[in-house]
């Protein structure tokens, strides 16, 4: 049997074709970083955000609501490593609007979302903690892809941590990202890869 980390390749893998495969007119994302290695890999979102590609008690409210009227609240009884193999736990972080981001190092969509990341947390560092979960990196290739992708937000390790993964998911897919408001509940959820302007939308609405 795969691994859950196995699963989670080959579903970006093969959501990467899927996008290149894609008619449709790609995302532009507007950034201002000096080194973009992500800009040739950016494309169509892998998957739907829509309510008939979210599990049952995540679906999105319409009209834009800032949380969904049965919002669960978000599992944040964990304690993780970070790039510097310190424990962070999970609920510190509770008070702040969180984005809680699924990614990996070797995931392309993933990196063409990180810039924008970059910039809304600089945006809104006063009410915004953007949590970057590397879900099967080792420490220092996650340190050295942060340096290089300038990611201002913490890094949490979950090599072997399939538990965190459970908890929000099941995750077969990644990017995976989860807004979870001031109160700690699980507000939005996004399968897939999105443009800035949508998490900037949904940020807002929960300030």
């Amino acid at each position: 049997m795969d691994q859950p980390s196995s699963k989670l390749r080959l579903a970006a893998m093969a959501a990467t074709v899927i996008a290149l495969l894609a008619v449709s007119v790609p995302f532009i994302f507007q950034h201002d970083l000096e080194a973009e290695p992500a800009r040739a890999e950016m494309m169509e979102p892998v998957s739907s955000h829509a309510t008939d590609a979210v599990p049952s008690g995540f679906e999105e409210e319409q009209d834009g609501a800032a949380c969904m009227a049965n919002a669960k609240p978000a599992k944040l009884n964990f304690t993780v490593k970070d790039l510097d193999n310190k424990d962070v736990s999970m609920a510190s972080f509770k008070g702040k609007v969180l984005l809680l981001n699924f990614w990996a190092t070797w995931c392309g969509p993933c990196k063409a979302e990180i810039p924008a990341f970059v910039e809304l947390q600089n945006q809104y560092k006063n009410d915004l903690t953007v949590i970057g979960y590397s879900v099967d990196d080792e420490a220092p290739k996650a340190r050295a892809f942060a340096k290089e992708y300038k990611m201002n937000y913490p890094i949490l390790l979950g090599l072997g941590r399939e538990d965190i993964q459970d908890a929000y998911g099941p995750i077969w897919g990644i990017p995976a990202s989860f807004l979870i408001s001031k109160d700690g509940r699980v507000c939005k959820k996004h399968l897939g890869i999105a443009p800035k302007s949508v998490f900037e939308k949904e940020i807002k609405a929960l300030l």
